[in-house]
């Protein structure tokens, strides 16, 4: 869709210079009339001046929609008009996605539509559960409760995410740290002792044999390691995003030993806190379990809670419903079967996220105190193989050496 660059003046009075998207020059300044705006130019931007657009980047993050939740919320609750608020929230949202998602929506409701209608038409930015969240809260009339549920959601959302990239970033540095210098070593600093110990007139150690044939591979492969390396990386993304990659990396996450506890608590966590958000609005078991299900990192959690909805439509409990997909810790199934005995499930969901919570927390710092050490111990017996390598032979060189001068 072609991009127009526009300056007008917005119902503050003030002047701004922005983009929008649309099919023509004319629906251009259709759409910005209906927001307000007095447009005083706008032409089209010239597609090499364009910003690169790329489905799946730029979108906002659970970060970017907590921000969202609660600015509207903090205007909504001065007393300020859902359309009004919309106008605001355009002026101040980062997030160009985001910000033109915001726009279409305050034409969409200064037109008759409701807030969750027109939130509706960007599933793309705006989570179906949201959706519904702001659905609810505008039939009952509370709709700053659903913005304030749904913030503390994206909040402890993004806690989660970043507990598990704390977990695997250290050692990801380490190991690059670690390759770096395994290719400084083999392409600066052995290359200078070949041709010495080539000189010499004695048998080399095996671990100098070695390093040497492997610094003569190395430097005769390198294009090829680093062609095979862009393709490995390329084919993983793309098979990631198949129905069958997401499966094998599903199941890759939950069987390493490493990894197996924090990635299964993390999915509990994001099962129990959502659940309990989609039943506190008022839904019912059935559509929660199905927004539930989308909510889900991993596909087999997904699976499984869509098969858990599936029993529960058949008139098993949700508690026996869990129990046959034999995915989920006890843990889970028995909180859901108190809450269903005591008639309070949202209440007891709302616990078990919190418990898990706090377990992946744990378990964060658990995998950082295990990683760090194996990863440093793993270096330093490279590096000190390396450096052994060189200096054997000059070691045997010198003792030669001396039992020569004392013949």
């Amino acid at each position: 869709m072609p991009k127009y660059t526009y300056v007008a003046i917005n119902r503050a009075g003030k002047q701004v210079k922005e983009l929008v998207d649309a099919n023509s020059i004319e629906t251009a300044k259709s759409s910005l009339r209906a927001t307000g705006y007095t447009v005083l130019s706008i032409q089209e931007l010239s597609k090499a001046r364009q910003p690169l657009n790329i489905s799946f980047l730029g979108n906002p993050k659970n970060k970017d929609k907590a921000v969202f939740c609660r600015q509207f919320l903090s205007i909504l609750r001065a007393g300020v008009p859902v359309t009004k608020v919309l106008e605001m929230l355009t002026q101040q949202t980062e997030n160009d996605k985001l910000q033109q998602a915001i726009r279409e929506m305050q034409a969409d409701v200064e037109k008759g539509s409701t807030l969750a209608n027109a939130m509706a038409k960007h599933n793309k930015i705006f989570p179906r559960m949201l959706t519904s969240m702001v659905a609810a809260g505008e039939e009952s009339g509370n709709l700053e409760a659903a913005f304030a549920q749904m913030e503390t959601y994206f909040n402890k959302a993004t806690k989660t995410k970043n507990a598990i990239v704390k977990a695997m970033i250290y050692p990801i540095i380490l190991m690059v740290v670690m390759v770096v210098v395994l290719i400084v070593m083999v392409t600066r600093i052995v290359p200078r002792f070949i041709s010495v110990f080539e000189q010499m007139d004695a048998e080399l150690p095996g671990p100098t044999k070695a390093v040497i044939a492997f610094t003569n591979w190395f430097q005769a492969s390198a294009g090829w390691l680093v062609l095979g390396l862009i393709v490995l990386i390329v084919a993983g993304v793309m098979f990631r995003r198949t129905d069958k990659g997401k499966h094998f990396f599903g199941w890759l996450t939950m069987h390493i030993p490493v990894v197996k506890l924090l990635s299964i608590r993390s999915n509990c966590a994001t099962f129990c806190r959502t659940l309990s958000l989609l039943l506190s609005s008022g839904l019912n078991l059935p559509e929660s379990l199905e927004m539930t299900a989308e909510n889900q990192r991993n596909i087999h959690f997904e699976d499984a809670v869509n098969s858990a909805r599936a029993f529960v439509t058949q008139g098993l409990s949700l508690n026996g419903a869990l129990r046959n997909t034999g995915i989920f810790p006890p843990m889970v199934y028995n909180m859901v079967g108190i809450g269903e005995e005591s008639g309070d499930l949202e209440g007891m969901m709302r616990k078990a996220a919190d418990y898990y919570d706090d377990e992946v927390e744990q378990a964060t710092q658990r995998l950082l105190g295990l990683m760090e050490p194996i990863t440093i111990l793993f270096m330093a017996v490279l590096v000190v193989f390396i450096v052994l390598s060189i200096f054997l032979p000059m070691l045997n060189m010198t003792k030669a050496y001396d039992q020569y001068l004392n013949m």
